[in-house]
């Protein structure tokens, strides 16, 4: 159970960061934060992961990402929809 409750703990600390990032990103810049384009290590650091683990989810198909030379990009909405789609609510 504790694991349980640790993977939730974890999944709301990165969805508190990324409401505080587009939330910044709409007070800055005024974009669509859906159209937004984050790089690997702004990834990497929202998302709590190594580089290999980056990795390891563009190989998987776990995340779309795109390559301009030897740098990769992810679009933020792409992000918000990863976190959705492994969300576990709790149960009371």
């Amino acid at each position: 159970m504790e694991k349980s409750n640790h993977n939730t703990e974890a999944l709301e600390d990165i969805q508190k960061r990324l409401e505080k990032l587009v939330l910044k990103i709409r007070i800055s810049q005024k974009n669509d934060p859906d159209q937004m384009f984050l790089d690997n290590q702004e990834f990497i650091q929202i998302m709590n992961i190594s580089k290999r683990t980056a990795q390891e989810w563009r190989s998987q198909n776990i995340i779309g990402y795109s390559q301009v030379g030897k740098k990769f990009y992810y679009r933020l909405s792409d992000i918000i929809d990863l976190l959705k789609k492994f969300y576990n609510p709790s149960n009371p």
